[in-house]
């Protein structure tokens, strides 16, 4: 009755409900457009471990600049090499990487005032550079994913309008779910400005948001409008068509929506910022879709009426294909079933072998033909695989710098980092800068008594404000990725503590430590990640059909296609087919993946079984209720697939491997769950069972004229098919 009560007060006040709306939206605006003041472009580390307080104390200093390579465009070799020459740079540290393209590695002892008079030169002959370092690459992929996002949004959205007009088959109806999705994604956008100022959150979440809720906010819209316009086709008065597409698809939208938020809310356990953002960026996107779908969109359809249908086109005539399938379907079950797990299994068996790690060497992430990622492997060739990604050291002492002992203790740490093998190098300044201990602590406590010179050296490794820190750099022999690396980074942590007197603190930062313990944590719980959403999907199928056989068999069938998901992207990305480079899946997306494969499963799980439901309750057979569910829902739960699919597949457009992983792996995901899970393996696996298979559900005795009406006639009722 309060659901009745609601939707009968949004017919009523239509036109103000439109209006605060309207409102609403003018009046986010501004925030959802600074979305990003206060997001982090970072957020891989957290923030208790050890690796993030030392790579925060690195962050504390604050070293004069130094020459970084270049990567040189639209000049030839030859007049590089001129203008290197007129700087006094020599021609040596010129090389060509890619076609068009020329690096410039500085030697030891290259001034700024140097690198500077060549880069003037460069810029006078009309030719580019851009500095080659591990943060202008990291800063270099989030534009490239963000860049890719917009871009593929703006590219799906004309496939989407006609995808869109051939399953509504009505200009009109197209303004409804792109309506629903822009004001969604606003208003999401909105909420987590407001949110960021109190905790922080990851600058990645903001394109998860947009993106999630143009997807969710158009298969929502289909649902709920396609019922509206089918009870207006049976004469349904407006009212009553609204109220009746609320009652069905709208309790059915509440309940997938219900499902995928918590879904994407069990990202909170990844433990970081990053996962924190898309947790709480993807679940608000979902409410706030949720909220306009059950305000907003009843309101406009009751205004719009009739008038839905403006710019339909003549139908095609109906070959009635879904009816078939659900006849076959219900008749040959077993068939069905076997079909659909011969499909499905041969990619599941690999889905064991998946492995995830996020690169520390950021240039992977580009791709192989990449004039930045050659120069990177080209710089790797000229100092050593991990000159890349130095280790950062940080020791904090429990006496001050100033005194001789403790730059005693921090010779013999620089000695025993250095004795450790798979080091090629350490960075200190009892190395470095050629003084004994007693000068070193003068040099701390009166360094305006020494040369400038040496002052300057010597903030490369300690900052004037903590004289107990420093700073010693270690380069591994091998690359970032190695997993040499990773073990060295242990052993430095486990010996560290036995080489420094009691009270001291120290711990190995940057950029591997980081995505080190990022890749461990993450591998470490996506399990429970994982559990966490079937667990969610269990409950809230359960809640919504009233059935414990169905919430099992939802989730065994999601953990079907998710292991089916990760074979695919098995084969695909780690072996290296179909154009892919062979390496492992990124840590950064592949939860990612599973967490919306199962939230977005349940959007299409709960229509078909409510719709298969609606006839039980009149005493239909399970198998004329279950071909009733499939022949009218059909066209409707593959065409939101396929509108899911194409927002997915616009990611190909991106120059990232990572994000043509996600691209395949959800398209496939939503493909098989749509066209064999929901079309063959749930119908037939409910034809099989019979009456077991909503146990515990009762039919009820007798249901009301108004219950039966619209299911009676929705049988009738075959324009879905």
């Amino acid at each position: 009755m309060a659901e009745k009560g609601w939707t009968d007060f949004l017919t009523r006040r239509k036109s103000f409900i439109i209006l605060a709306w309207v409102v609403l939206f003018i009046a986010t605006l501004p925030l959802a457009l600074n979305v990003t003041k206060h997001l982090t472009a970072n957020g891989f580390s957290r923030p208790q471990s050890q690796a993030a307080w030392a790579t925060n104390q690195v962050a504390r200093l604050h070293p004069p600049p130094s020459p970084v390579p270049l990567l040189i465009e639209k000049l030839s070799l030859s007049r590089t090499v001129a203008l290197a020459q007129r700087e006094h740079i020599s021609s040596t540290t010129l090389y060509r990487v890619a076609a068009g393209y020329i690096l410039y590695v500085p030697a030891r002892g290259t001034h700024l005032t140097q690198v500077g008079g060549f880069v003037r030169g460069i810029h006078e002959d009309h030719g580019q550079w851009q500095q080659v370092s591990q943060g202008t690459i990291g800063k270099q992929v989030s534009h490239d994913s963000a860049k890719t996002l917009a871009l593929s949004g703006l590219m799906a959205l004309p496939v989407l309008a006609v995808l869109l007009f051939f399953i509504y088959g009505s200009v009109a109806a197209i303004l409804l779910p792109l309506i629903i999705a822009i004001t969604g994604s606003e208003l999401a956008l909105a909420a987590i400005s407001v949110i960021e100022t109190h905790i922080q959150l990851s600058v990645f979440l903001t394109n998860i948001t947009t993106f999630l809720a143009l997807g969710v906010g158009i298969d929502y819209a289909l649902f709920i409008s396609n019922r509206f316009r089918s009870a207006l086709f049976r004469g349904r008065p407006v009212n009553a068509a609204v109220a009746e597409s609320m009652r069905y698809a709208g309790r059915s939208v509440l309940y997938s929506g219900i499902a995928v938020a918590l879904a994407v809310a069990a990202l909170l356990i990844g433990g970081d910022a990053y996962w924190r953002g898309l947790a709480l960026g993807g679940s608000i996107a979902i409410v706030s879709v949720l909220l306009a779908t059950h305000s907003l969109l009843p309101a406009i359809m009751s205004l719009m009426g009739r008038h839905i249908d403006w710019g339909s086109l003549k139908r095609v005539p109906n070959l009635g294909f879904w009816r078939k399938l659900s006849l076959w379907v219900t008749r040959r079950a077993w068939v069905a079933i076997i079909v659909g797990l011969a499909i499905l299994a041969p990619l599941a068996i690999f889905g064991a072998q998946i492995n995830m790690q996020t690169p520390a060497n950021l240039a992977a992430m580009l791709p192989v033909n990449s004039a930045v990622r050659e120069a990177v492997t080209k710089e790797q060739q000229l100092n050593g695989p991990g000159s890349i990604t130095p280790l950062a050291v940080a020791i904090r002492l429990p006496s001050s710098l100033a005194k001789t002992g403790s730059w005693n203790r921090i010779s013999l740490v620089t000695w025993k980092l250095g004795s450790l093998p798979d080091v090629k190098k350490v960075a200190s300044p009892t190395t470095l800068l050629g003084l004994k201990a007693p000068q070193f602590a003068a040099l701390v406590s009166h360094p305006q008594a020494f040369p400038v010179p040496l002052r300057t050296a010597l903030s490369n490794f300690m900052t004037p404000s903590a004289k107990n820190l420093v700073v010693l750099y270690v380069t591994a022999d091998t690359g970032p990725d190695n997993p040499a690396t990773s073990n060295l980074v242990t052993r430095i942590d486990q010996n560290l503590p036995h080489w420094l007197p009691e009270g001291s603190k120290a711990a190995v930062g940057g950029q591997v430590p980081i995505l080190r313990n990022f890749n461990l944590l993450t591998a470490h719980r996506l399990p429970l990640i994982i559990a966490s959403a079937l667990a969610v999907a269990f409950v809230v199928l359960a809640i919504a059909t009233s059935s414990v056989v169905q919430a099992f068999l939802g989730v065994l069938f999601d953990a079907l296609v998710a292991l089916a998901t990760a074979g695919l992207l098995v084969l695909v990305v780690q072996h290296g087919r179909l154009g892919f480079q062979a390496q492992p899946l990124d840590s950064s997306i592949t939860p990612l993946i599973f967490v919306l494969l199962f939230g977005l499963s349940m959007d299409y799980e709960v229509i078909l079984l409510h719709r298969i439901q609606e006839p039980l309750r009149e005493g239909e057979t399970i198998r004329r209720a279950v071909a009733h569910g499939v022949a009218t829902t059909g066209s409707m739960i593959t065409g939101a697939g396929m509108v899911m699919v194409v927002v997915f597949l616009s990611l190909l457009i991106s120059p990232l491997q990572v994000m043509k992983t996600m691209a395949i792996g959800l398209s496939f995901a939503v493909l098989v769950d749509t066209w064999v899970v929901r079309s063959l393996l749930v119908p037939a696996t409910i034809s099989v069972l019979g009456r077991y298979a909503y146990w515990p559900w009762r039919l009820a005795e007798k249901a009301s004229r108004d219950d039966v009406a619209p299911v009676l006639a929705q049988r009738r009722y075959q324009e879905e098919d």
